[in-house]
């Protein structure tokens, strides 16, 4: 809700009568005596004298007393003015609005009607609103101005503020998992030569001093992550932001947070008991239960995970083998299903556009295995189907919720792969893998076994049912016309 011109200009002026008599409306410090508590601390401490500081929620005038409610980042508190007590800065009051920030010292009592408050014997102004909050019952309601205003929106909703809590230990409980799983915590570029990790278009960027074009990365450094396996790390991890310059939906965004492990030694199989242990405790931690409702299904993180063939379960779904379908045959059945896709697409594109058609009417948690090698072009081939590789994706409620392989470490079948996917971007296909020779050439010097893993926050926001834009707390936005 935007503030009117006149309830502006008022409280500009209220700034200037501050100022006019002398006192700092916008100080570097709290200067009244005692030691700054927060709100919840000074309602347990009954007739004792507390220093306390926040926002002013709301303020009733009575003649020669004003009420006022506090709020900092812990609670609300009651505080409770006397001209008889004040004096002649009581008048001062007439010059706070809602929303403005103060420091107070004072007595904590109980009132007549039984509420804690603080009767105030000093108060400090710490910084004066020039905007009116929206009413806290009101509060923002278009979700663009929700978005754009968010430091409006979080102040108003602490339904809000605790789902970006409950985020950070999404997070941190993850990392605490893997570190005491033996996973060392790192960090890998976000600027790269040359991108990789993933089939997603980048976004470019100039590096003015080395007069170069960049691009930001598109993974959580997974070909810098095995570059390390390569250096003698067994187990590594990043969490970050990473960038694909693709299409907004419920489910994606263009910046996002991802983690990535990568496993020395270890398969895929030993990564699906991993990552299925490690959602669990993610889940109990963050959230305290296992059971959840997304989108309308009951999803259930408890027991033993399903594990579905890629191949069946397209076949089963669709009556399409993708192993001996052409690429006519593949776009037929898109059509029949009422699928957009661009007729200059590969028969690997064709592919995956089918499976994401099939996903959605899986509830899960099931782990998708069976991959063809055509759409994992860093997975390792399996031995007994070649035309295959040894991967899985995690699939919850129709989505994919985080994506594995036992990671390819023959230098000659990856640079084959490469010069294929390069060949594919040199037709117009963003989505391709570079060629990363240097990728190839430390290959070369020999890397052991590795398992490698990535969820993003598309995760958290299914865990807690909502569009994954409403669990980003500044979600890019077109520039506002002012």
């Amino acid at each position: 809700m935007e503030e009117t011109k006149n309830v502006r200009e008022e409280r500009l002026e209220k700034l200037n009568k501050l100022k006019e008599l002398g006192i700092d409306p916008y100080p570097s410090k709290i200067t009244l005596s005692g030691k700054h508590i927060s709100v919840t601390t000074a309602r347990d401490l009954m007739d004792k004298k507390v220093l306390v500081a926040g926002r002013i929620w709301s303020i009733r005038v009575h003649g020669g007393v004003t009420f006022a409610d506090l709020k900092d980042g812990s609670g609300l508190i009651q505080l409770f003015f006397q001209k008889k007590v004040l004096n002649d800065k009581y008048n001062i009051l007439k010059l706070i609005d809602t929303g403005d920030f103060l420091a107070v010292s004072g007595t904590v009592i109980k009132t007549q009607a039984g509420e804690i408050s603080i009767l105030v014997d000093d108060f400090q102004i710490l910084s004066k609103s020039i905007r009116q909050l929206p009413s806290i019952w009101y509060g923002l309601k278009d979700t663009e101005e929700r978005y754009r205003q968010r430091y409006v929106d979080l102040l108003l909703n602490d339904e809000l503020k605790e789902l970006f809590k409950k985020k950070s230990v999404f997070w941190n409980s993850m990392r605490q998992f893997l570190i005491e799983k033996g996973f060392l915590e790192v960090e890998t570029p976000v600027l790269e030569n040359t991108v990789g990790g993933a089939d997603a278009n980048p976004f470019t960027t100039h590096h003015g001093a080395l007069d170069i074009d960049l691009y930001l990365r598109i993974s959580m450094g997974e070909l810098w992550q095995k570059r390390l396996m390569v250096a003698g790390f067994d187990k590594t991890f990043e969490i970050g932001r990473q960038f694909r310059n693709e299409g907004l939906s419920r489910e994606h965004l263009q910046d996002y947070t991802q983690m990535e492990f990568y496993w020395g030694y270890a398969n895929y199989e030993d990564s699906m008991a991993l990552v299925e242990e490690m959602y669990k405790f993610v889940a109990k931690e963050t959230f305290g239960k296992l059971k959840f409702e997304i989108a309308g299904k009951k999803v259930d993180l408890e027991g033993k995970w399903k594990k579905i063939d890629y191949t069946e379960t397209i076949k089963e779904k669709t009556r399409t083998d993708i192993v001996i379908a052409t690429e006519k045959e593949l776009k037929e059945k898109l059509k029949s299903l009422e699928i957009k896709y661009d007729n200059n697409i590969t028969k690997a594109r064709l592919i995956d556009i089918l499976w994401k058609h099939v996903r959605k009417e899986i509830v899960g948690p099931v782990f998708l295995i069976g991959h063809p090698v055509e759409v994992s072009p860093l997975a390792k081939r399996m031995i007994d189907k070649p035309n295959n590789v040894e991967r899985y994706q995690v699939i919850i409620a129709g989505s994919e919720m985080g994506n594995g392989y036992s990671e390819l470490n023959d230098p000659i079948d990856q640079a084959e792969r490469f010069e294929e996917q390069q060949k594919l971007r040199d037709e117009g296909d963003p989505e391709a893998q570079m060629n990363d020779w240097d990728f190839v050439r430390a290959l070369e010097y020999g890397m052991p076994p590795v398992s490698g893993f990535g969820v993003s926050e598309r995760l958290f926001s299914f865990l807690v049912d909502k569009p994954i834009k409403e669990t980003v707390l500044f979600p890019l936005l077109r520039p506002e016309k002012i």
